[in-house]
């Protein structure tokens, strides 16, 4: 198994010493992650807003069926039906604790969709920085490729072995 870990270590070094010497493709890297990031964050608020729907439609099943309840127990009471009233009333205690935990689900389902939407912002921050981190990297590439060839075009004027060259660098102006 060590050849393998050595194998996987080496090309780990090989891959960010590439990336090192490449920056832009550093930074192409780092935007596709944060895109996927990104749209995996769209995809959770979307997953999160649908389950709240869910929770809303059954706290409001749950709060018709507790008024339902409500109602069957003053019946029950106004009958003197003591035997229907007391059951009556812990089934809606029952139904009274269920939509209360209902209603905790949906404030922790609220905070994750607020946290998630911050995430997503904090993404997309991410993503602007590193498309001008692109550009200056761009620029200074193109400013890098701008030097060299100026310095080669100059190196290649600049030569010596010039006869014209030489003659300016003398002094002595050609005569025609």
């Amino acid at each position: 198994m060590g050849i393998f870990e050595d194998f996987s270590q080496f090309l780990e070094t090989r891959l960010e010493e590439f990336l090192r010497n490449n920056p832009h493709l550093e930074l192409q890297a780092l935007e596709e992650k944060l895109r996927e990031q990104e749209e995996e964050a769209i995809r959770l608020i979307a997953d999160l807003r649908l389950r709240e729907k869910q929770l809303e439609a059954e706290i409001l099943a749950t709060a018709q069926e507790i008024q339902r309840w409500h109602i069957r127990i003053d019946k029950a009471k106004k009958a003197q039906r003591f035997d229907l009233s007391k059951p009556a009333e812990e089934r809606e205690a029952a139904l009274l604790r269920q939509g209360n935990q209902l209603w905790g689900q949906m404030e922790l389902l609220k905070t994750r969709i607020q946290q998630t939407g911050e995430l997503q912002k904090q993404i997309q921050l991410r993503k602007q920085e590193v498309k001008v981190a692109e550009a200056q990297a761009a620029s200074a590439e193109q400013q890098r490729q701008t030097s060299a060839w100026n310095a080669r075009y100059q190196s290649t004027f600049s030569n010596s072995s010039d006869p014209l060259e030489q003659t300016f660098s003398a002094g002595k102006p050609t005569q025609n």
